[in-house]
């Protein structure tokens, strides 16, 4: 078999995080995206209760994640997402402890919010990070109060020695997303998948079509220079 033929190709995954539509579910998936994020974090604009984010998901296709997010909840607020929703993953995005994401045996996301304090060097992130050695993938956020969803980016560069550390795990890159900025990050980091949520929304929890479908576009475009 030829050298061409047993080349990996890269693709780069697409979550949408912050659903709170049917048709912005129906959209992403029609788009191809991988994973759907719902956030139940009650200051969020975004936030839905678990049978609303259960009604969103009732019809999901084979082979789309849906994503239940949380910012330093009670295990029993868990538990009830976890009981009406069934999401595929947990997705915490606070400053919960690897004992506590570990609790619900589960798969879980860790959110790490870069320029929080202690976490705005490249070496204290990957100290972080190696707490959560179990988690299915470490996703970097910006540091702001909003806790995801803001729109403010952050230094990609600190993420650098942390992508090519072979003990790292599946990297997820947000913050900020755009479809002018998505192919930037892919280029420097090369991340398992991007996470996107106010980047393809035309107010917040309103995603659309047309933006969804220029930021897959976008990464698409991305992969493709990838040797």
């Amino acid at each position: 078999m030829s050298k061409k033929a047993t080349k990996m190709l890269h693709r780069t995954r697409l979550k949408v995080c912050g659903l709170t539509r049917q048709e912005d579910v129906d959209a992403a998936t029609a788009c191809g995206v991988d994973a759907l994020g719902f956030v139940f974090y009650p200051p969020s604009k975004r936030c839905l209760s678990p049978q609303q984010a259960a009604s969103l998901v009732h019809n999901l296709p084979a082979f789309v994640s849906s994503v239940a997010l949380f910012v330093e909840p009670d295990v029993q607020t868990v538990q009830q997402v976890m009981a009406v929703m069934r999401p595929t993953l947990l997705q915490f995005h606070g400053a919960e402890t690897p004992d506590f994401c570990r609790q619900f045996n589960m798969p879980y996301l860790k959110a790490i919010r870069v320029g929080a304090p202690g976490l705005d060097t490249s070496q204290g992130l990957i100290d972080y990070c190696m707490q959560f050695d179990d988690a299915v993938g470490w996703l970097f956020d910006s540091y702001t109060p909003a806790y995801g969803g803001s729109g403010h980016s952050f230094d990609r560069q600190l993420i650098v020695p942390l992508s090519q550390n072979v003990n790292a795990r599946p990297i997820l890159i947000s913050g900020g997303m755009t479809v002018d900025n998505v192919t930037q990050s892919i280029d420097l980091l090369t991340p398992w998948a991007v996470d996107v949520s106010s980047g393809v929304e035309t107010m917040p929890g309103v995603k659309s079509l047309e933006k969804i479908q220029a930021f897959v576009q976008a990464i698409n475009k991305a992969d493709r220079r990838i040797k």
